[in-house]
């Protein structure tokens, strides 16, 4: 096959997108697209109008080429007005505001698309503009600054992600242009009308100017009211605190939210891992999912700094993640990117967007760390569809989703046979099958779980969760010194991760670490505010053998649907307390679900101290839980 050719040239590259275009989308789908195609019209029929030719458009974004900056610099002007005229019909969180980039410089040429750095230059000026402004590259500015009568400000260089050397920039100030947008310079005047205007017009020209360059150019000035330190649920932390909100499905198709909420999961998963960062859990931030949240009630409610929001779009091979990430202490947007890629691009842009966050908090990650983080277990998308798709049943814990889990996860391993976290996924379907009863031989799911955690481990030791897994698969298994020993390496890899604190209570108890495990608990409720259920029973559990029975019984009865293994625990914690009449109460309503169940039932419960489980056989016998 001939290759394809490739040429290049100078030229002048316009770039464009819709500021906040994914709230729009949120708030009112079918009103945006309507508007947007038809500003779209607008923005075609000026570009054609200063002789230039769109070469590539994708969702809100337009990237434009001219022969001349002059033209491309009025053309920006025009749209700018223009639209700014059709927004004064609409209501004001539905009107469409552009940013606008302008660059000039070198690009490769090949069937009629433009590519390089003079194409990126402009779509990251672009970011640089405010909402219904024009920022320019230096060299454009050289071009026009001795033929169009505009205000420009100078912001000095700017650091380009992915370009080599600082770029000038200067961006249109509002209330400066001194002619029309589509008037030509002083010395060319495009209809020979006289364009000096009028004193009084001058005076008030300046003082527009001066006004809303005072009110545009303030770096000071929060874009949205911060949110209150004052008022947060929790302190700061010491170190970046971060939620992460679920990601938008842009795709109109339910079906695919397991797709957003899985790529929202893998990032907070992945940011989880850098022990710099204070991450809240999924648990807590997707309670949010769906609904209209301002950006200083999450941070206030969870306690934390910076709260990353975005969406995702999937349309065949094409796939399209919005990402911005805003400090709400200062109501300002630190970061913002559009990332449009074939899907088998996916996990490299949920890489770049990781990599982008930790670089804007300024933290210096070494490489070896870095790597670690960012490990990609499988590199097949179908994998990972099937994957995302059997830990959404999963979650459903009943035992037809579980059944149904496994068989996803056996396909996901069947198409990548090195997939690790697929591996350990199956693990912890096993163990819950063994521990439920919910498959005809138990005693194989439980020496599965094992195999399965230690081909995980075995693909991918720098997974936090595959220690976790082979962890529990060990203490399942009663070896507790392996056991601990792989919950203990999982928290070293990722510090962050709520439920594997919440979970790792379960063994501290069972080895006689009983206070750990309370200080534990506490924490995992600060790192998942929203947390579920089970992380109350573990609390209440671990402080009925610290002996905090006060406690232990206040953390029980905030459950807000407790399983019929909660009496077990409730009844032991009121026994302590003296309420005997109360603990046996507890207990026949817990027989009248669990009939066959005695003290001697107990003796399979894993424990290590053995203290412990006597003194928990010794309560319930006296709540009268027969022998």
């Amino acid at each position: 096959m001939a290759e394809e050719k490739v040429t290049r040239k100078l030229t002048t590259i316009l770039a464009a997108d819709v500021e906040g275009y994914t709230r729009l989308m949120r708030a009112d789908e079918e009103a945006t697209l309507k508007t947007l195609g038809e500003y779209r019209e607008i923005i075609n029929g000026l570009i054609a109008r200063h002789e230039g030719r769109v070469f590539s458009t994708g969702g809100d974004s337009v990237l434009a080429e001219f022969g001349s900056a002059v033209e491309a610099v009025r053309c920006a002007i025009s749209c700018q007005e223009e639209i700014s005229s059709r927004n004064a019909e609409l209501a004001d969180d539905r009107k469409l505001m552009f940013r606008i980039g302008i660059n000039v410089g070198d690009v490769m040429v090949r069937d009629g698309d433009l590519f390089g750095d003079g194409v990126n230059v402009a779509a990251r000026l672009e970011g640089l503009a405010e909402a219904g402004g024009v920022c320019i590259s230096g060299s454009v500015f050289e071009q026009i600054k001795h033929k169009l009568s505009l205000g420009f400000e100078d912001m000095g260089l700017q650091e380009i992600k992915n370009i080599a050397e600082p770029v000038s920039a200067y961006r249109l100030v509002p209330g400066q242009v001194s002619v029309s947008a589509d008037a030509t310079a002083a010395t060319k005047p495009s209809d020979g009308k006289n364009w000096r205007m009028p004193a009084i017009a001058v005076v008030v020209a300046v003082l527009v100017a001066m006004v809303g360059a005072a009110l545009w150019w303030q770096p000071w000035a929060p874009e949205f009211e911060p949110a209150s330190v004052e008022r947060m649920a929790f302190p700061l932390p010491g170190k970046p605190s971060i939620a992460v909100l679920p990601f938008d499905n842009l795709t109109g198709d339910t079906e695919q939210e397991y797709f957003a909420d899985g790529i929202t999961n893998d990032i907070i998963t992945d940011l989880s891992k850098f022990s710099r960062l204070f991450v809240i859990a999924s648990h807590s931030t997707f309670t949010y999912k769906g609904k209209p949240v301002k950006v200083q009630q999450v941070a206030e409610d969870l306690g934390v700094r910076y709260v990353l929001e975005g969406s995702v779009q999937r349309s065949g091979d094409q796939i399209r993640i919005n990402a911005q990430l805003i400090d709400a202490t200062s109501g300002r947007h630190l970061w913002a990117e559009r990332y449009e890629r074939d899907t088998e691009e996916l996990f490299a842009v949920q890489t770049e967007i990781i990599e982008t966050i930790v670089a804007t908090l300024a933290f210096r990650v070494d490489e070896v760390e870095r790597e670690r983080v960012l490990h990609k277990d499988t590199e097949n998308l179908a994998a990972y569809d099937y994957f995302l798709l059997g830990d959404k049943k999963f979650l459903v814990f009943t035992k037809e989703a579980m059944t149904e889990a496994r068989t996803l996860l056996e396909k996901a391993i069947e198409l990548d046979p090195n997939y690790a976290h697929a591996y350990a996924q199956l693990a912890f379907v096993h163990s819950y099958l063994h521990m439920y009863n919910w498959t005809e031989d138990t005693d194989r799911s439980l020496e599965i779980a094992l195999e399965m955690a230690r081909k995980a481990v075995a693909l991918n030791p720098d997974d936090y969760y595959n220690h976790w897994i082979l962890g529990r698969a060990y203490k399942n298994n009663r070896d507790f010194d392996r056991g601990m020993a792989g919950y203990e390496r999982a928290l070293e890899l990722n510090p962050n991760d709520a439920s594997l604190l919440a979970e790792m209570v379960n063994i501290l108890v069972q080895i006689g670490r009983a206070e750990d495990g309370v200080a534990q608990s506490k924490l995992a409720m600060r790192i998942n505010p929203h947390y579920p259920d089970w992380y109350l029973w573990n609390l209440g559990w671990a402080q009925y053998f610290t002996g905090e029975y006060e406690e232990a019984l206040a953390s029980l009865k905030r459950m807000s649907n407790p399983p019929n293994g909660v009496r077990r625990t409730l009844a032991a914690v009121l026994v302590r307390l003296g309420r005997d009449e109360e603990a046996r109460a507890v207990i026949a309503a817990f027989r009248e679900q669990e009939p066959d169940f005695t003290v001697a039932t107990m003796e399979n419960f894993a424990f290590q101290n053995r203290a412990y489980l006597e003194r928990w056989m010794a309560d319930l016998r006296t709540a009268g839980l027969p022998d």
